[in-house]
This record gives structure tokens, C-alpha cells and sequence, in this order.
């Protein structure tokens, strides 16, 4: 039987926001771990980006962009209505900004903060700055909504959790403390609180070419 196969790494957020979007679409794929300092042989020939996630299709296309594999868990749910309840058309500009926003700016200051030591001359305090205002305006958003649009999801809420729970996550080992309000912290807890997290974050043994298969969300 052949499947579609997800490269992912447990603790990559783009990994995440894809395992949460199959995960909410209710897809199964074949799941492989890797080691991201030991990158299997089969993973380096059929990436093109040589990081996670990517997806292989049955029909053997390679999707590489985790937007991309999210908006294509979209396309493949069997749930009604499922792509114009998470990617509305009438949101959609505003849905990219907010996920261009997290995935060109936020990030860039949030790796800075949390791994300054691998930066060369980066300011531990100069990239928290910078990356709390992006925190402080989401959570401006979140003072009037549930979720970025309104009293439901969508793919921008999806794709922004996984960082801003990175961002927690630095603060917290740095002793940092009121990093996060109350509107985008309970926005947060939504998301590590709900029943799928232990599904999602489910650590599957390192992928070996003779290893058997595992599949994703884990039964």
C-alpha cells in the first residue's frame, strides 16, 4: 500500500503547524522522524531545501513549503466545508500577512533570542525587543477575537501557535517573566490544552530505511 509520506522533526514549529493541520483534516500519512544533524540519504535526494517538513505524495510530487502542504490538508479532507472554515476567501490576504509577518520577521528575532549564542554579535536583549512587539500586536488582535479572525481558527492561528510556544519556552529557561497577556496566552493554552497536543507531539523513533512503518497521528 502506498501513502503519503511526511518528513518531520518533533520540535520543528513548521513541522508542527503541518501534524496540526493533517491532524484537524483528519488525514493519516506515513510519518518519518529524522535526526536534522544526521539527515537520512532518502530524505537528501527528494529535498530540494534539505530541512523539514516535506511531503511526498502517492503520486510521488514533492511538496516542500509547510504552508503549502497545510493549504494541500485542505484540499484532501473529506470534513465539509473544511478549506472555507480555516482559509476563508474573504481572509486570505490578511491570513498570508499575519503567517509572512511570523515566518520572515518574528522569526528571525525569535531564533536570535532563543539561540543567540549561534548568531555572531547578536544582542540577546535587542532581538527580545523586537520580537515581543510582534507578540504584543497578535495579542492586540486577541483582544477583540478568540483567534486572530474571529471566534474560530484558521490556518494563521495554526501557523503563529508553534512559534509564540517557542517564544515561551525561551523566556521561561531565561527566567523571563509577564512575556505573555492573558488574551494571546489563553490563545496559546487553546492549542497545547486541546486533546490532540499529546497526538501531535507523540515521539516516534528516528526513520531507518529498513525501519518499519509509523504512521501519523499515531493509534
Amino acid at each position: 500500500m502506498t501513502n503519503d509520506i511526511l518528513y518531520s522533526f518533533r520540535r520543528c514549529p513548521y513541522a508542527i503547524r503541518v501534524r496540526w493541520a493533517l491532524l484537524i483534516c483528519e488525514l493519516k500519512v506515513e510519518i518519518r522522524e529524522i535526526d536534522l544533524k544526521n539527515k537520512p540519504f532518502d530524505f537528501l535526494i527528494k529535498s530540494k531545501t534539505k530541512t523539514v517538513p516535506i511531503l511526498i505524495k502517492e503520486n510521488s510530487e514533492v511538496i516542500e513549503e509547510s504552508l503549502e502542504i497545510m493549504i494541500w490538508a485542505l484540499s484532501e479532507s473529506k470534513k465539509k466545508n473544511i478549506k472555507n472554515i480555516y482559509f476563508p476567501n474573504n481572509k486570505k490576504v490578511d491570513i498570508i500577512e499575519i503567517i509572512n509577518e511570523n515566518d520572515n520577521e518574528f522569526k528571525y528575532h525569535l531564533d536570535r533570542f532563543k539561540y543567540s549564542t549561534r548568531y555572531q554579535d547578536s544582542n540577546e536583549e535587542f532581538h527580545f525587543n523586537k520580537a515581543i512587539k510582534f507578540i504584543k500586536r497578535w495579542n492586540a488582535l486577541l483582544t477583540e477575537n478568540k483567534y486572530f479572525f474571529g471566534d474560530h481558527p484558521t490556518i494563521a492561528d495554526w501557523s503563529v501557535w508553534p512559534f509564540v510556544r517557542q517564544f515561551k519556552i525561551a523566556c521561561e529557561s531565561q527566567k523571563i517573566t509577564n512575556y505573555l497577556e492573558l488574551p494571546i496566552k489563553n490563545w496559546l493554552d487553546s492549542f497545547e490544552n486541546n486533546r490532540k497536543f499529546k497526538s501531535l507531539m507523540y515521539k516516534y523513533e528516528l526513520w531507518e530505511p529498513n525501519s518499519r512503518k509509523n504512521y501519523f497521528p499515531y493509534n
